[in-house]
């Protein structure tokens, strides 16, 4: 079964923003969490910020590139199949990250330092992947 490289990029866009929007919704309500924990002290608020930067440069520097190499590859393939829109090592990282940041998640719960750096981490990867969704988006067309 064969598909256009169109079709693969898209398929590859989905997932990234996908993974960005669910991780930058995630660090929300973590932050959130952490406010209702502990009225007052600004540390959300300084986790959100330097999470949000760590994104962006993140998305600049490390992303981005992720992106358009594989916008690379996928025009390289000379049989394209449905699966083909990330390298298999991908997947198994991908399963990897979710399975380490719902770990991570349920620890944070109850504990304001431990909500914060999870929210930040959160907030930097999801922004960065937003951030880089760009490359994917322009080249689709």
């Amino acid at each position: 079964m064969s598909v256009s490289t169109k079709t693969l990029k898209a398929l590859a866009a989905v997932v990234w923003c996908t993974g960005g929007v669910v991780l930058v919704v995630k660090g929300y309500s973590l932050l959130k969490a952490a406010m209702e924990l502990q009225k007052g002290p600004p540390w959300p608020w300084l986790a959100g910020a330097m999470g949000i930067m760590a994104g962006a440069i993140r998305g600049k520097a490390l992303f981005s590139r992720s992106c358009r190499k594989n916008l690379e590859r996928i025009d390289g393939l000379k049989h394209p199949r449905p699966w083909d829109f990330y390298r298999p090592w991908f997947f198994f990282f991908l399963a990897l990250m979710i399975i380490t940041g719902a770990i991570l998640t349920r620890l944070a719960h109850g504990n304001y330092i431990f909500l914060n750096l999870v929210a930040m981490l959160d907030l930097s990867i999801g922004i960065g992947l937003l951030g880089s969704s760009h490359i994917f988006l322009r080249k689709m067309g």
